[in-house]
């Protein structure tokens, strides 16, 4: 559900306060100046994906100070992302000072003061959240606030691109899918920081294995497209291919051998729910995504040590009652990655 505040209703000179209040209500408790004599109409339009809020805001000029008085008095420890969609920030924490523009994106920390000025016109969306949400260093962070990422290039742009998308999806998300698609946010920001400060390792803990989590996910649901290849799981997930490859380095499997194991162990359940001996073979290969028959029965011989038609003969005859392969499959599949827990 929506939640919009807006001045637009009230009178010039009764903006201020309310936008001030909507401001601090929206994210943590600000100083709010406004910078015209009649100040614009402001609007902030803000949804929850679980711990992580998503709010449009549009108004006039103005300076947002965090002040350590305002520090003092609430305790809270949030970070804000903020992508600018329309006119340009000078933000300043941590020492630094950074002017970020349409197509930037920053962040800030509410538990240090810091001061943002918009001389024109904006609109930008921002996502806050609870420190303790994002798994980075609290010297990665610092080195980091009040800092231009560009999101038309590299890494920052995949993370920029998700969180964009991840905006403009919010309002029609379920409470379960809205968690799950901020947690993935979060993980591609804390792989941002990582890596600019020079930590990147694909086995990071939560992080990493988070992420490989829902990349086999997804594959898992792909299996029956023939074209499913790295590339295009990357893109899904706005990563790098050479990322994802290292997720799965970690597990002594690469992309190719992981996809290959679900779609044999898919085939290899299949084939015992024909309904005669012998039939069936290349359209359950089909199904699962292989577009040569002889591909198929090479790939499967090399895994299980017999051959599909072979496979189903035994299987429907009693030999291979359960589903359960010969011994050599069993080894086969371990070392290849779990057949049924993507």
């Amino acid at each position: 559900m929506s939640v919009v505040l807006s001045t637009a209703s009230l009178p010039a000179a009764d903006r201020g306060e309310r936008w001030h209040d909507a401001v601090s209500r929206t994210f943590i408790p600000l100083d709010v100046r406004l910078l015209e004599d009649d100040p614009s109409p402001g609007s902030i339009v803000s949804h929850r994906l679980g711990s992580l809020g998503v709010s449009q805001v549009q108004a006039g000029p103005q300076v947002v100070t965090r002040s350590r008085r305002l520090i003092a008095q609430d305790g809270k420890e949030f970070l804000i992302l903020t992508l600018q969609r329309r006119g340009s920030a000078l933000k300043e924490q941590d020492g630094r000072e950074a002017r970020i523009g349409p197509g930037d994106f920053s962040l800030s920390d509410s538990s240090r003061t810091f001061r943002k000025k918009v001389q024109n016109a904006f609109c930008f969306t921002s996502f806050h959240f609870p420190r303790e949400d994002l798994r980075v260093r609290d010297e990665d962070l610092r080195a980091l606030t009040a800092t231009a990422f560009s999101a038309r290039e590299g890494s920052a742009a995949l993370v920029g691109t998700y969180f964009a998308r991840l905006a403009r999806e919010a309002a029609h998300l379920d409470a379960f899918a809205g968690r799950q698609f901020a947690a993935t946010a979060l993980d591609l920001l804390a792989l941002l920081i990582d890596e600019r400060s020079g930590r990147f390792t694909p086995q990071a803990p939560e992080t990493a294995a988070a992420t490989l989590v829902r990349v086999k996910d997804h594959i898992s649901r792909h299996l029956a497209d023939p074209g499913l290849a790295p590339p295009g799981i990357a893109a899904a997930h706005f990563m790098s291919v050479r990322y994802l490859h290292k997720l799965f380095q970690s597990e002594g499997v690469t992309v190719g051998e992981w996809i290959r194991t679900q779609r044999l162990e898919r085939c290899r359940r299949d084939l015992l729910r024909s309904p005669a001996p012998g039939a069936g073979v290349a359209a359950v290969a089909r199904r699962w995504g292989f577009t040569s028959p002889s591909h198929f029965s090479r790939a499967f011989r090399a895994a299980y040590g017999t051959t599909p038609r072979e496979w189903q003969l035994n299987g429907l005859s009693g030999a291979g009652a359960g589903g359960e392969g010969p011994p050599e499959a069993a080894g086969r599949e371990r070392h290849g990655g779990p057949a049924r827990c993507p």
